[in-house]
């Protein structure tokens, strides 16, 4: 019985030692090692995160809190944002995504003109500055012979996209002054 006892402890010991051997001469390989990532530490990895709409972790947070160097933006902060979503109000939104930067409304016609033909209309915001540059804005519209024969199409250079692309920045700019004001 003790041997039986002795022969399985020494079974262990050499599979053990097997093992170990194994892990080494692999790790020497390289085949375990764990390849250092580019991560960016800190305040790099928050505003980057925050340039592709993820989130930023509170500990990070913090620390920008501390340091007093945030630069996060939320939407009721941006005026470019806030005076958007004013000028469309009238409108059915079915897309408003903050961190994507785009506002989409559904379609729309006017019971009291008697036509048919409805729009659509998108605002995608390119940065955060009250620039005519930083916004574009996309008006689609349906026209419809019968209830199934629909043609979409784009309009490119027209009144209604003119008009509302002034307003918001015009919006905007009266937002961002009220804004300044309220900080002195």
């Amino acid at each position: 019985m003790l041997k039986i006892i002795k022969f399985k402890l020494f079974n262990q010991l050499v599979k053990s030692l097997f093992i170990i051997f194994l892990f080494l001469s692999l790790n020497s390989c390289g085949a375990f090692k764990f390849k250092k990532s580019e991560a960016l530490e800190g305040p790099e990895r928050a505003k980057k995160n925050i340039e592709e709409g993820r989130g930023v972790s509170i500990a990070n947070a913090a620390k920008g809190i501390r340091g007093g160097k945030t630069t996060y933006e939320f939407s009721t902060s941006n005026p470019l944002w806030r005076a958007s979503l004013e000028t469309l109000d009238f409108l059915p939104l079915t897309t408003v995504d903050y961190s994507g930067g785009m506002i989409i409304t559904d379609w729309y016609y006017d019971d009291v003109s008697g036509n048919q033909d409805s729009i659509k209309i998108s605002i995608r915001f390119l940065a955060n500055d009250i620039r005519s540059e930083s916004l574009k804005v996309i008006v689609h519209k349906k026209t419809c012979v019968a209830s199934n024969n629909c043609k979409i199409s784009v309009l490119q250079q027209t009144k209604i996209r003119d008009e509302l692309h002034a307003t918001i920045l015009q919006k905007a700019a009266v937002l961002e002054k009220e804004q300044k004001n309220k900080k002195q």
